[in-house]
């Protein structure tokens, strides 16, 4: 059956068909290359000269035309998307007309997972106040938005939705809204959400295709909405008025000649305007002729002549190569996961096997001391002593299979906004100073004045900080210094566990947040406690990175980032 098998592998259907494919494909591009010089090159020259310029205008038309309608349909998908984000709030299982801030924290959290665009979310009752809000303008709860146009709008819309123009408002920034409505108990509620016009350019800008294609959006007055920064601002009024009707025209900008489309979106009386160079339309096509012209006969020749002795081989070779790159990725991804269980068991034995070891050992004692023939101690205060033994073994075994079911455990941390420095101040106060001070092990503390809040859970990061503290001490032993300082930025609050220790070497380093690697002698670490530390703070949405040197010590940072809350009251 084995041999039946391998003889249907070498001559199944596939591989004769792929061979036919091949003859076939071989054959077509060899008399495509005898017609190519069949045809008179004169012939070729005069027509190309006469429809040069007329198909010229026109393809790059045609395109321009085709790449905006694509664009504008994106843009369209895009903008209901973001309208059925807004509404799936309203019909959510935990909607209510009174919201909480948490209920909106929520909502924006939502949101944002849908775009990044989103910049805050707000719910209004019926007489257009704000009793809902969560975003970088907290001031904006409680405002009267009954007057503002886009509210109005709305109300007075046929449909339950309504996307504004860009404008100032109460926070003096550019950005526009998308507002829904919702009838509960015969009276009209808003929910809407802001977006920024920069990240939506962002947006605009990942769709557009073409060669110096620039993408813009303005309304009905010409005004630019969302534009480049090398092409206008927001608000700001356009030299180019859109026509009623979709369409192609030319224009000069800045002295130099331009393609420019126009079409109409079909959620908002926005135009968006695709804008291309003419030497960028057009460069391919002059490059493309003045080559035909000087030397069609001469290229058509030599790549006629060398595509004629290497498709097969090419084609061929390509096959081979693709079958065996999928066999090596999925070998090398086999292979990744047997090493990964190998480490892991390895450690887990070697762990465990060295208090059982002593367990045994000590049980074997016992044993000889109750043996007549051997005639040992066997006081109440010996046994007590071999008894001690093994307590301090089996404590041993506890505190490893804690750590690794801490390890495997998935604990979600509860993120409230804390101070850093009070939390450090806690993790280093009492007992773990007194330790430091026995060993002649000096604390300096270079803490940033008004640091901001960062959104964690205390405990568990007071867990982190107490574990670099006690590796540090552990690395210095006697006589030497921790440094813990922490700064900040826009994103970050840093803490830096500095010692003055042994240090590690590169093979140290690179394994240092390995389960079951430790750099401590048998018996003192169990290997995990970096491995849990690390994966505390990226469950916060932080980072660890770590500095050291052999022989001078090591640098653990922690990367914490800033809380919304924080960032809100700063802007």
């Amino acid at each position: 059956m084995v041999n039946n098998g391998k003889k249907n592998r070498h001559n199944r259907p596939e591989r004769a068909t792929t061979g036919d494919y091949f003859k076939k494909l071989n054959f077509r591009i060899k008399l495509g290359l005898l017609l190519s010089l069949v045809v008179p090159v004169s012939v070729l020259s005069l027509y190309f000269h006469f429809q040069f310029n007329y198909t010229l205008k026109n393809s790059g038309k045609l395109h321009l035309s085709t790449l905006a309608e694509s664009e504008r349909n994106t843009i369209d998908l895009f903008l209901q998307e973001r309208v059925v984000n807004i509404f799936s709030l309203l019909h959510s299982s935990d909607f209510s007309a009174s919201p909480t801030k948490s209920d909106m924290e929520h909502y924006i959290e939502n949101l944002r997972q849908m775009s990044d665009a989103f910049v805050d979310v707000g719910f209004f009752n019926p007489m257009g106040i704000q009793t809902g809000y969560a975003g970088p303008f907290p001031f904006l709860y409680d405002k009267d938005y009954s007057k503002e146009k886009w509210f109005s709008d709305l109300l007075g819309h046929k449909k339950n939705y309504y996307i504004s123009d860009i404008y100032l408002g109460f926070r003096n920034k550019p950005h526009f809204t998308i507002a829904v409505k919702q009838i509960i108990d015969q009276k009209p509620y808003v929910m809407r959400a802001t977006l920024d016009p920069e990240r939506f350019y962002q947006f605009i800008s990942s769709i557009s295709r073409g060669k110096g294609i620039e993408s813009f959006l303005i309304n009905q007055k010409g005004a630019y909405q969302v534009v480049s920064s090398t092409i206008g601002k927001p608000l700001k009024k356009s030299q180019f008025i859109p026509s009623d009707q979709d369409g192609v025209t030319e224009i000069e900008v800045n002295g130099e000649k331009a393609l420019v489309s126009h079409v109409w979106l079909k959620e908002v009386d926005w135009a968006l305007i695709a804008m291309q160079p003419l030497r960028n339309a057009f460069q391919e096509m002059y490059k493309a002729r003045n080559i035909l012209i000087a030397g069609s006969m001469f290229l058509l020749i030599i790549i006629s002549g060398f595509l004629w002795m290497i498709t097969d081989r090419l084609l061929k070779k390509a096959q081979i190569i693709a079958d065996s790159r999928e066999n090596l990725k999925y070998q090398l991804i086999q292979a990744s996961k047997l090493a990964s269980i190998g480490e892991l068991a390895t450690g887990i034995a070697h762990e465990i096997n060295n208090p059982l070891a002593i367990i045994s050992a000590e049980s074997g004692v016992l044993k000889d001391m109750f043996n007549p023939e051997f005639d040992l101690d066997n006081s109440p205060d010996k046994v007590r002593e071999e008894l001690g033994y093994i307590d301090d073994a089996v404590s041993r075994a506890r505190v490893i299979t804690k750590e690794l079911l801490n390890y495997g455990r998935k604990n979600e941390p509860k993120l409230i906004p804390s101070n850093v420095n009070s939390l450090l101040d806690h993790v280093l106060e009492g007992i773990k100073e007194h330790e430091f001070k026995v060993s002649n092990i000096n604390v300096v503390k270079n803490y940033e004045n008004n640091l901001p809040l960062t959104l964690i859970d205390p405990n568990q990061i007071s867990q982190v900080f107490l574990n670099l503290i006690n590796n540090a001490g552990d690395a210095i032993g006697e006589n030497g210094t921790i440094t813990v300082s922490t700064q900040s930025d826009e994103a970050f609050v840093r803490v830096t566990v500095k010692d003055t220790g042994s240090g590690m070497n590169s093979e140290q380093l690179k394994n240092i947040f390995v389960p079951f690697f430790t750099t401590k002698a048998v018996g003192k670490g169990t290997g995990l406690g970096l491995s849990i530390s690390l994966g505390i703070v990226e469950s916060m949405g932080g980072k660890m990175e770590v500095q050291s040197i052999e022989g001078a010590g090591s640098s653990f940072t922690v990367l914490l980032p800033v809380s919304n809350l924080e960032k809100n009251e700063n802007e």
